[in-house]
Parts: C-alpha cells; structure tokens; sequence
C-alpha cells in the first residue's frame, strides 16, 4: 500500500503558514514501519482540488487530505470530494448528531440555551454534509468529524481538517484502525556512510547490485558544497532491521575497490510503537 498526502490551502503555498503537516505524517507512519509515498500541495481553487481528489481515488492508495472540510466560502474540499466521485452531498444523520453535541457543549460552557434554529446553528450543520456513503473520522478535539471515503481496490481517501491539533490524531486513529494489515512486523532501520570525492554514476553499479542480492533500498544523497566534507555523498541502506546491516557489509565491502574516501557512518532507527 501507498501513502500518499494531499495538503489543501492558499496560506501553505503563498508561505502565510509553514506546513507542518508533511513530517507529522513522516513520523506517524514510520512509527508504523510506513511511510509517504508523496505529497501534492493544493491552493484553494475547486477546479484543482477536485482533480487531485479524482486522481486520489482512483490511484488505489491511502491518502490523506488535509484542510478545507468546514463551511466558510474558501473551503471547497467536501464539494470538491462530491464532484470527484459523482456522489451528491448528503447531512451525515452521524456527524449531525456530533454537530449539535457540541453546540450543546458551547451553550452550556457559555451559560446560554441552546437554540437549534439559530442561524450559526444553523449553518454549522453544512459541515456534517458529506458525499453519499461517507464513513466518519472522530475528532477529540471539537468532535466536528472528518470522513472517509473508499477509493480503487484496497485504496481510500481519508479527510480531515487543516488544523494540527484535530487532524494528526485523526489520522492516527484511522491508521490504527483501518490500515493495521500494513504495519511492518519489525523496526525499520538505516546504515550510511559519507563517501567523498565520488560520482555517482561510478556507484551505480554497486548500488544496483546491492539491491538485487538484499531486501532493502540503496540510496545516495549528493552534496556539493558541505562545510565539513565538501563534495559528497551520503551512500546507504535502509529497510528491516534484520536485512539492513548485512546489505550495509556488503555495500561498503563494494566501495573498497573504487579506494574512496570514506567519513562517518550514520544511524537511524525507526522504533515500531504499539497502538
């Protein structure tokens, strides 16, 4: 399975807001022995939402979509998520219920009567419509709902709202909840090491070989201009942690021969949690 973000918002691309979205998602899903396949970033035009939204569904991955679920006139994503499946928006009987919940809630911390038919009662209610055959995502922030909906094959699309603090443990629960059967069994774990004054194309081989022999990824990272090593690169493995250190031998057993200069060797390790 894929998993795939997609970030909904004028404010991340004109830089009025830093994304923090992105490397939650990183550590929420490494902490599953997961991770993100790619990251499309979306401003608020309907026209490009609801084609990033078509191509989620029909990509047949897990994505999640960020921002743009409540109801004032720069959200679009719930109308959006309803002209990329063709499926009319409907008030959710569950989110309704959820809705007016917390209505009573802020009535009740005001020391004021709830009243159903006032307006911003009223209106509140547009953002329990979902498209037809929605499934919902629990907020234990405001208890305001996301929703999900399923796309290709094993696929889904998941959204939920641009605010952090509602919308990474909702994608946590519907991590823990929905997509346990691709958790990896074991930690994940990655061996580098700096090679400097070599090419890449010079590695390739190697690189090449390395993956066919061992179940794990070869990667590179270049640098041109580091302080402290110059012209480099960062040459490792990654994957489970019982295939990684025996591939990671074996690659620097491979560099040997081209007499490079090796630096420090890195470690990182992605510890599984338990949900």
């Amino acid at each position: 399975m894929n998993f795939g973000l997609v970030i909904i918002g004028d404010e991340i691309l004109s830089g009025k807001r830093a994304d923090k979205h992105l490397p939650k998602a990183i550590e929420l899903l490494s902490e599953r022995g997961l991770q993100v396949a790619y990251a499309h970033y979306v401003g608020d035009d309907p026209v490009r939402i609801t084609a990033t939204l078509a191509q989620a569904f029909a990509s047949g991955d897990t994505v999640f979509s960020f921002g743009g679920i409540g109801a004032t006139p720069d959200d679009h994503t719930r109308q959006c998520a309803a002209r990329a499946m063709g499926r009319p928006l409907s008030l959710h009987p569950g989110a309704r219920d959820l809705i007016w919940e917390r209505m009573h809630d802020i009535a009740r911390e005001n020391g004021t009567a709830f009243d159903p038919e006032r307006e911003d009662n009223r209106h509140r209610l547009e953002m329990g419509k979902f498209p037809e055959g929605a499934a919902l995502i629990p907020n234990p922030y405001n208890k305001i709902p996301g929703f999900s909906l399923p796309g290709t094959g094993h696929g889904a699309v998941h959204l939920v709202p641009g605010f952090p603090v509602m919308a990474w443990p909702m994608v946590q629960w519907v991590l823990d909840t929905h997509c346990r059967d691709w958790f990896a069994s074991e930690a994940q774990l990655e061996l580098s090491v700096i090679v400097m004054g070599a090419m890449e194309a010079t590695l390739t081989p190697l690189m090449e070989q390395i993956e066919a022999q061992f179940a794990v990824k070869v990667f590179s990272l270049p640098s041109v201009d580091h302080p402290e090593y110059g012209r480099h690169i960062e040459l490792g493995v990654k994957g489970a942690q019982n295939a990684v250190p025996t591939a990671f031998a074996a690659l620097k057993a491979g560099l040997q021969k081209f007499s490079a200069l090796l630096g420090p060797e890195l470690v990182r390790k992605a510890e599984l949690i338990t949900p």
